[in-house]
């Protein structure tokens, strides 16, 4: 299942992260938002949990590409 996630360029991911993070620009980003409905105790539509986890999921992909690119290069356990 990682051999897609390994085929993943890093740059492209790190572009895509921090455009979702930050996404859209005006008036405030979604995330900035939906954490202020979190704390207020509003996330509760669907459309706005989708949305986390949609403008999280760059992210997401980019901590497995690190992950699998870090454990590929760690040498095989001594035993």
């Amino acid at each position: 299942m990682m051999k897609w996630i390994e085929r993943l360029p890093v740059p492209l991911l790190v572009i895509m992260t921090l455009w979702m993070l930050a996404a859209p620009f005006v008036p405030e980003p979604h995330l900035v938002e939906k954490w202020r409905m979190f704390m207020e105790g509003t996330l509760t539509k669907p459309l706005d949990i989708f949305d986390v986890f949609w403008h999280l999921l760059p992210a997401a992909l980019l901590g497995l590409r690190l992950w699998a690119r870090a454990k590929a290069k760690s040498p095989p356990p001594s035993q």
